[in-house]
């Protein structure tokens, strides 16, 4: 009988479902977070691997951005998952520095665990961790920031180039980080509280065949990637004040509904039939032609009854259009997306003041495809990236890694302070904490000895990755920061140890300001942020209950 109580599932006998509960499902959590963070360890730091993910059709994707590698993946565990959530968050957040997130977060839940078996509660644990994370924000806000104005635009070029260093166009970033940087400070706009914002989705980034990278573009504008519905519309409209009108109407002869049923007597009511058809579709053209737009631009089709007056009127036109497209158009413009020309009064009208405005609309040539190009936008400025690469997949690779990069310098333009990269803010938090722990006098003390020993798996990543000795690397640069926190406050010297972190291309530990590795703090305080936060919530899992699928019915009839 006895058997029988010692069972783990006893208590759920009544229960239709498996209960595990204790260390089996901590242990399983954490080796959970361990498996998806070690998919993605590898392709940390500039000298970091790719990925080739093949999904179940047989169409790759090589990358090594790790909410891309994630999202692709098909995580089943809870725990898994929650650090799959958590890269995409970060990507959305900040943009970049997902690797590092999950990788830290895997780390602190490794060590929780270890202390969770020297018999230390959890909640313990989650109150020390909290502790130390509050002391870390401090300190790099306090110490390890840089604020941007006192350092100009290469500031924001150099961030640019540490987000690029790890992607494909690494060995481009020369380049494309002054492309990005143009791209980004071409967008500036003010919203309504006067605040200054640099919004990505301005920057249009489209893809070419062929050329090299280098030969990758910055349009001044917004560049659409369809062409002119008929080879008769005139390819360049300019003059200063081009009227533009952004459609979601299908400019093609009404039919008749499916299923309307109409009976008639004589062939001739067919004919009407089909004249005012005809005559519908037309009349709205004449309005859209008499409210003065010189461009219209729709997402569905135009058909050559509409065309026709359309080049007669010498109106540029464009159909099948990306409706996304459409909307940023219609934002930088001033226009009206318009998606039926019914008033209130059921009577079809255009009104002008639908319409947008740019200085010059033309159609223009890159490799073998055509685009248009919006420039002079008048609300909102804009501008598009035209990159070139060899196929598909290097394309896609390299717009992941643009965007990224322009993500990161957003962040850094409207907060305005960086701090040094190449795991310099994790080895001098790692050195800060430490010391913090042991003025904590309560049980607390080991957890934040913990979070300030997990830290240092990034810097030792990173020298792994870079096929470097990680345990001599780690050991110079944590005596580099120890010095800079014991120094007198007038050893300048010394003090200025604080900036330095890995240079893992020559393998050696370098200022990192000047070199110019930079990230947005905002960026390292919200990935330590999140990192915890998953952390915690898996931490505080300690039983999980599996419910049985039901058994399939048995068919009384023996089907």
């Amino acid at each position: 009988m006895s058997q029988v109580y010692n069972n783990s599932h006893s208590d759920t006998l009544f229960l239709g479902g498996e209960k595990i509960s204790g260390d089996d499902i901590r242990n399983q959590n954490v080796l959970a977070a361990a498996a998806v963070a070690n998919v993605v360890k590898s392709s940390l730091g500039p000298v970091g691997l790719d990925k080739m993910l093949v999904d179940d059709i047989g169409d790759f994707t090589v990358t090594n951005d790790g909410a891309t590698i994630l999202s692709l993946l098909d995580v089943q565990h809870p725990a898994g998952k929650i650090l799959v959530e958590l890269a995409q968050q970060q990507d959305r957040e900040i943009g970049d520095g997902t690797t590092s997130v999950v990788i830290v977060a895997a780390e602190l839940l490794r060590r929780a665990n270890e202390l969770v078996k020297n018999k230390i509660h959890p909640t313990t644990i989650i109150t020390g961790f909290r502790l130390a994370l509050r002391e870390a924000i401090r300190f790099i806000n306090e110490v390890l920031s840089i604020s941007v104005d006192t350092l100009g635009k290469s500031t924001l070029v150099n961030i640019a180039k540490t987000s690029m260093s790890s992607k494909i166009i690494g060995s481009e970033s020369e380049f494309f980080s002054n492309l990005v940087v143009d791209a980004l400070l071409a967008v500036k706009t003010q919203n309504s509280k006067n605040e200054v914002k640099y919004p990505v989705k301005a920057v249009n980034i489209l893809k070419a065949h062929g050329k090299s990278a280098k030969e990758s573009v910055l349009v001044h504008g917004y560049a659409l990637n369809c062409t002119v519905a008929s080879q008769a519309c005139p390819k360049r409209i300019g003059g200063g004040n081009v009227k533009i009108a952004c459609l979601d109407i299908n400019l093609q002869k009404a039919r008749m509904a499916m299923g309307v049923q109409i009976n008639i007597d004589d062939p001739e009511q067919l004919e009407q039939i089909r004249k005012r058809e005809a005559g519908i579709i037309l009349e709205r053209v004449k309005k859209i032609i008499d409210s003065g737009a010189q461009v219209v631009l729709t997402t569905k089709g135009i058909d050559d009854l509409c065309l026709k007056e359309f080049v007669e009127a010498k109106i540029m036109a464009v159909r099948r259009c990306k409706k996304e497209d459409l909307r940023r158009i219609a934002r930088a413009t001033g226009a009206t997306l318009i998606s039926s020309m019914s008033n209130l009064e059921g009577d079809e009208t255009f009104e002008s003041s639908s319409l947008g405005t740019c200085q010059e609309v033309v159609q223009s040539k890159f490799s073998d495809d055509e685009c248009i190009l919006i420039k002079g936008t008048s609300k909102h400025s804009s501008s598009s990236i035209v990159l070139r690469g060899p196929n598909d997949y290097s394309l896609d690779e390299m717009e992941r890694s643009i965007h990224d990069s322009l993500s990161v310098v957003k962040r850094t333009l409207e907060s305005g302070n960086v701090v040094p990269g190449g795991g310099c803010v994790e080895t001098a938090l790692n050195i800060y904490l430490d010391n913090f722990a042991t003025t904590v006098g309560s049980r607390e003390q080991l957890a934040i000895a913990e979070f300030a020993q997990a830290l240092t798996v990034i810097p030792k990543t990173l020298a792994v990755n870079a096929a470097k000795d990680s345990s001599e690397l780690i050991a110079k640069l944590r005596a580099y920061h120890a010095a800079s926190q014991m120094a007198k406050l007038d050893d300048h010297k010394r003090r200025n140890y604080k900036n330095y972190g890995l240079d893992l291309i020559k393998g050696k530990i370098v200022d990192e300001v000047s070199s110019g590795v930079l990230e947005p703090t905002i960026s390292k305080v919200k990935s330590l942020k999140s990192a915890l936060e998953a952390c915690v919530a898996i931490l505080r899992i300690d039983t999980m209950i599996a419910v049985d699928p039901e058994p399939p019915k048995e068919d009384p009839h023996g089907h």
